[in-house]
């Protein structure tokens, strides 16, 4: 085939190639060890290696293939023999180099190093890693002369340190190893120099020492100190001035003043500086002026990249990361001050080394595929890209027709077993070069499935899962997905299939769960591997902590209560501030609470609970604030001090979280009441000062007390002592009365002044009285220490008028307030006249007086007292009188209600007045009655003697008849019945009453009242069943005679009898004999005894073994011992016999009519045995 009917065939087929080869490209294949490979490098050592020269070299290598491939090395671009050389070993299976430099020198080896990885299918190489030793150079002796500058002046102290390898770390510090102190007047290049904008006095000094650090031998160099004096020439006279200056660098003849600013670096007005794209660009300015200026940052046509600039050294350094091409332009520095400003123009120039775009990957090609190897690189300027194969340059390599290159792209078509190769790609321009391997793998291999089988995947609900496929196979496997065995899953809103064979679940469901399937498919075979997906409940916190607010030593409790998946292990971390707990007993972690006990200032924070499953995990966060009562206020200082005020103020304490709501000021009165502090007035919290009104004659100290919600605070250290001079009172007494304890007396009283209230020393009180309304004098006295006089020879209970006022050495108080007194009370000393008595009914009488003469009372009149008795009753001769009632009338009352009399009673009465001193005398005893009225309840009522056809109702007479009884009034009904009431009266003297005719097995309720001529009293009611007491009677009766007794016992003997014969036939295996009467007669009336009714049931012979019939049978079928036992129960109706007192057997007996018959009655009670003797007649 000529060249151009290839170049034709290829471009025919060209869309259809480059599909499949970006299938190759993106599908990034993973060969499994045990098929055979070419090598592939998996470690190497960096391109720019600086060694440590105290440790030996190691120089990594390390690559995969099958078979294993064989290691070799070249130096400096040749081969590198490492068998000859005995301080080089080569690890085993490795490729990696350890060289023993302990006993050569590290410069003896430093190089450029290739590693070369091959077998049968391929050579892989490293890049050239160059080895270098790192140093750490001395510094250059030099003398350092002493720097003497003017105040104000700029200056530039030069570190110029040691270049090394790796360059060093510079930093300024002084004898002390303590760092300068840097600002935005004094800062340090990146070079290491310190730049001063301006110097200051205090910038003298004679220990300004450079260090420089070596990162790889960790050492440190020093430079020698740099003196610095600033001086001041216009203080200083000449002769001074010319020693200060001798033997030094003097800088500037003349103190620099205030200037505006200019660029000590860089310098001029413009500079350019180069970067390479993704390093780091620092960008730096120094300005010179006084006041010390301001740098800012911009850069021209654009803004700063917000995520990847930063400021430091005091604005004076731009910082941008990961630089970018868009990174390139000009940035503008400003140094601006308040006399103007200076601008700086850096141009940013950005280079580029290679950088991938795509770097070729690895290709399987089964035999006839078609594949393509694309070397996709960027820089600036544009690498130059050159290939290889194994390690030799394509153009040395031996030709093959299934090759072809075409710029940064190899392309391979119709491919052969055995051509497998490694390629390398090589991209390189002046700031350095790119290195790619990418091998060809030829060979023909059936899909096999990576990924483990069986492996269940856990996603939690509404997440997305992402189900495995790993495969391998040549040609490349096709994936294929179905859910649960049934049609396969296709791409579309709930599902995405990924070419290297997952399956993506955007939004996982419940209902996603189950088993998933991928079959993997080439032209060789197929192969399926089964994964489960389990869709779990997201972990969520129902109930999160809560801000708290607690007082310090108290309890502070966070609650988290989290629902998770219940096959889900949950595990529950608290945090501190983001931190780990305090590892402290005082803080307790729940299932789902954290108390933290004993609560102390250092308890505050932010206090996270996460809740953490191997899926997922939830987390909330609460604030805890500790608060607790204020600190005392400080730094008391007493201003504006006056004559009666003075200013305070004073320093609030810590708040501790809680504000300050309001400050008590208190003062202590040393002079009066030593110790003793007096709350004196409060102010706001948000104040710092009050305003205190003071008075005279105090020594005064004051402090000062914060309130939060906590509490009070402590005191504060008391102020200093502020005394005011004595003046004469500024007010009297108060609570000033006149109140007499005699009839010829009056107590003039009044509240004692304090030592505050007092004004000075000498504190009396003048007392004054005289009588009112009368042309009298005023007396007066004078008294100190006490807090009462008594005026004595007073007229009784007459007015006067009383002053009290307060005196000291330096004068009087103020004009007092007259008070009205009163002298002392004597008793009335007349009774009330016409006492009359008007009776209103039974229970309520009127009475009526006269007042007494007010001449009489003596006193303030406060009212009435108004005594009455019961005498007796005018029904009962044997009546004793009761003990005296009292009513009190207030004022000038003249009449009033007497309640709750008794009726058909004689009283007495009598009405006297009363004062503050007492009661006066009685008046004359009035006598009055009371009518009759309803009688009360009848005592008691009650049924006696009752039989089949009467019984007697008994009453006792009521306990207050209230009058005389005239007659009682009985009525009596069945219950439950619609029978009218009937009603009998009857005489006052009769207490029982017999009533016959009534209704057998009824019952029957009563109603008893008495009468007077006033009507009739309250009922009293009983109730009585007639067949109840009746039959209770006779059958005691019946039961007690011997007859009966006789009775009984024949009757018992005859049924033992029965009992016997019975037990006989049944062993001898015949029927009864009752049982044979009953076949041939089959009377009616005699049926056999259900189990029912409790009649009696027919026996037979027990070779059967059936029950007899009425006979309970378990449900197990059998037939307890107890159960076959003849019992005299069982020819009963019923089961609870009865014995007299003399023992003789009165059980009943009766038969099915008899028992219907006592169902129909009402009484409840068992039948007698008089009814169980007629049952067998």
């Amino acid at each position: 085939m000529s060249t151009m009917n290839w170049k034709r065939r290829f471009t025919l087929c060209e869309c259809a190639v480059m599909v499949l080869l970006l299938g190759h490209m993106t599908s990034a294949l993973e060969v499994p060890l045990d098929l055979p490979q070419p090598p592939t490098i998996t470690h190497q050592s960096p391109k720019d290696y600086i060694i440590d020269p105290r440790e030996n070299i190691v120089i990594h290598c390390e690559a995969k293939g099958n078979p294993h491939p064989s290691f070799s090395w070249t130096r400096n671009g040749t081969h590198f023999d490492v068998e000859k050389d005995h301080k080089v070993i080569t690890r085993s299976n490795s490729g990696t180099l350890v060289i023993d430099i302990s006993e050569e020198k590290a410069e003896a080896y430093e190089g450029v190093y290739q590693c070369m990885a091959r077998n049968e299918h391929g050579t892989a190489v490293s890049n050239n890693i160059v080895i270098r030793q790192s140093k750490s150079p001395l510094w250059s002796k030099e003398r350092n002369e002493p720097i003497t500058v003017q105040v104000g002046v700029s200056l530039i102290l030069h570190c110029r340190p040691p270049a090394g390898l790796p360059p060093p770390i510079i930093f300024w510090m002084d004898n002390n190893f303590q760092r300068l102190p840097q600002n935005s007047r004094v800062s340090q290049a990146l070079n290491g120099d310190l730049y001063f904008s301006n110097v200051l006095a205090e910038d003298t000094r004679n220990d300004y020492i450079c260090y420089a650090r070596f990162p790889h031998t960790q050492t440190i160099q020093q430079k020698q100190p740099i003196t610095v004096n600033v001086l001041n020439v216009d203080a200083m006279n000449e002769t001074v001035l010319a020693a200060y200056l001798n033997d030094t660098d003097f800088l500037g003849d003349r103190p620099a003043g205030e200037r505006k600013p200019s660029f000590m670096y860089p310098s001029g007005d413009s500079s350019t500086v180069s970067v390479l794209r993704g390093e780091t660009l620092e960008l730096e300015c120094f300005a010179d002026g006084l006041p010390t200026p301001e740098i800012s940052w911009t850069k021209a046509n654009g803004d700063l990249p917000n995520d990847r600039f930063s400021f430091h050294n005091f604005q004076k350094t731009l910082k941008i990361t990961e630089v970018m091409e868009a990174d390139g332009g000009d940035y503008h520095c400003l140094a601006r001050n308040r006399l103007g400003n200076a601008q700086h123009i850096i141009t940013v120039v950005v280079k580029a080394a290679p950088f991938w775009i795509s770097a070729p990957r690895n290709l399987v090609l089964a035999p006839k595929e078609m594949g393509m190897l694309i070397c996709h690189v960027g820089g600036n300027p544009k690498p130059t890209i050159t290939w290889l194969v194994n390690g030799v340059p394509i153009e040395n390599s031996h030709k093959d027709p299934s090759r072809k290159i075409e710029d940064n792209t190899i392309i391979l078509s119709d491919v052969q077993t055995g051509s497998s190769a490694v390629y390398q790609c090589n991209a390189s321009n002046e700031f350095g070069y790119l290195l790619a391997n990418a091998f060809v793998n030829v060979l023909a291999e059936p899909p096999r499935v990576l990924t483990p089988p069986n492996y269940v995947y856990q996603v939690i609900s509404n997440r997305q899962a992402m189900l495995d496929c790993a495969s391998f196979g040549s040609p490349i496997p096709k994936i294929t997905w179905f859910k649960d065995g049934q049609t396969a899953i296709v791409n579309g809103d709930s599902y995405i299939l990924h070419e290297n064979g997952t399956l993506q679940i955007n939004v996982a469901q419940p209902l996603n769960s189950g088993k998933y399937t991928c079959v993997a498919t080439n032209s060789l075979g197929n192969r399926e591997n089964h994964v489960y997906l389990e869709v779990k409940e997201p972990t969520r916190i129902l109930k999160q902590p809560e801000y708290k607010k607690v007082q310090r030593s108290s309890k502070a409790v966070f609650e988290c209560k989290v629902k998770h998946d219940p096959t889900l292990i949950p595990t529950m971390t608290w945090l501190k501030d983001n931190g780990e707990l305090p590892d402290d007993e005082r803080f307790v972690v729940d299932s789902d609470s954290l108390t933290i006990n004993d609560v102390t200032q250092e308890d505050e924070g932010t206090y996270t609970c996460i809740m953490n499953t191997t899926l997922d995990q939830d987390s909330a966060s609460a604030t805890l604030t500790v608060v607790e009562r204020p600190d005392p206020p400080r730094d008391l200082e007493l201003t504006d001090q006056k004559e009666r005020s003075v200013q305070l103020t004073w320093t609030p304490g810590d708040e501790h979280n809680s504000p300050v709501q309001s400050f008590l000021i208190q003062y202590e009165d040393s002079l009066h009441e030593q110790d003793v502090w007096n709350n004196m007035t409060e102010v706001p919290g948000t104040s710092t000062t009050a305003h205190l009104d003071l008075s005279p004659y105090v020594y005064y100290s004051f402090r000062v007390l914060a309130l939060n919600d906590v509490g009070l605070s402590e005191a504060s250290i008391p102020s200093n002592q502020y005394r005011t001079n004595p003046a004469s009172p500024d007010e009297n007494p108060s609570d000033v009365e006149g109140t007499g304890t005699e009839p010829d007396n009056m107590v003039i009283s009044w509240n004692e002044m304090t030592g505050l209230q007092s004004n000075g020393p000498g504190l009396q009180y003048k007392v004054s009285w005289r009588q009112k309304d009368t042309d009298e004098d005023w007396m007066s006295i004078i008294v100190a220490n006490v807090s009462e006089y008594v005026v004595t020879g007073t007229p009784t209970f007459v007015p006067y008028e009383v002053t009290v006022q307060a005196i000291n050495d330096y004068g009087s108080g103020p004009k007092p307030e007259v008070v009205l007194g009163y002298s002392g009370e004597d008793r009335p000393t007349m009774a009330p006249e016409s006492v009359k008595v008007l009776v209103q009914n039974s229970t309520v009488a009127e009475v009526h007086w006269e007042p007494i003469p007010p001449s009489t009372v003596k006193g303030k009149m406060l009212g009435y007292k108004v005594s009455y008795w019961k005498e007796k009753s005018l029904q009962k001769e044997d009546s004793k009188p009761e003990k005296p009632q009292e009513l009190t009338f207030s004022g000038n009352e003249t009449e009033g209600r007497l309640p709750d009399l008794q009726p058909y009673s004689q009283y007495s009465i009598n009405v006297r007045a009363f004062n503050g001193k007492g009661d006066g005398p009685p008046s004359t005893n009035q006598k009055f009655e009371t009518p009759e009225g309803v009688p009360g309840p009848p005592t008691f009522l009650r049924i006696t003697n009752p039989n089949l056809e009467s019984f007697t109702v008994e009453w006792g007479p009521p306990v207050d008849d209230n009058g005389r009884i005239t007659g009682y009034i009985l009525k009596y009904q069945p219950i439950n019945n619609t029978e009218e009431l009937k009603e009998m009266t009857l005489l006052a003297n009769e207490t029982s009453v017999i009533l016959e005719n009534l209704k057998y097995s009824t019952r029957y309720k009563f109603y008893l009242n008495a009468m007077t001529i006033k009507g009739s009293g309250p009922i009293v009611t009983t109730a009585i069943t007639i067949m109840d007491e009746a039959m209770t009677s006779r059958q005691v009766d019946i039961a007690t005679q011997g007859w009966f007794i006789g009775l009984m016992c024949a009757i018992a003997l005859l049924i033992l009898v029965l009992l016997i014969v019975c037990f006989i036939k049944r062993n001898k295996g015949g029927k009864y004999p009752v049982k044979e009467k009953e076949e041939a007669h089959q009377d009616p009336e005699i049926q056999p005894m259900k189990e029912d009714d409790g009649t009696f049931g027919e026996y037979s012979d027990t070779e059967d073994h059936k029950p007899l019939k009425g006979s309970r049978t378990p449900s197990n079928g059998t037939v307890k011992k107890d159960d076959s036992d003849d019992s005299l129960v069982d020819y009963g109706e019923g089961g609870d016999g009865q014995f007299n007192e003399d023992g003789s057997f009165i059980g009943q007996y009766s038969g099915k009519k008899e028992k219907d018959t006592a169902e129909g009655n009402e009484s409840s009670e068992a039948p007698s045995p008089v009814n169980a003797m007629n049952s067998f007649v």
